[in-house]
């Protein structure tokens, strides 16, 4: 068993889906300076009807309309 195998994590394939949704983030995050990674966490987020977690503070505070949540 590798080591991702026992984290328990489920990995998300970054799809199409996935990647429509982080492009439409663009104009949004933009001015943020958000990342693609950033947007994908979003996307992710918005497409499982969950919160984002971030420990990056420069996410609080900002609305995206997908509750983000600080997990430190």
């Amino acid at each position: 068993m590798s080591q991702i195998e026992l984290t328990q994590l489920e990995i998300v394939p970054f799809d199409t889906q996935q990647a429509a949704l982080a492009a439409a983030l663009v104009p949004a995050t933009s001015a943020h300076g958000f990342s693609l990674g950033d947007r994908a966490c979003l996307a992710l987020a918005a497409s499982r009807g969950i919160p984002a977690l971030t420990a990056d503070r420069a996410w609080a505070g900002l609305e995206f309309g997908i509750p983000i949540r600080l997990i430190r």
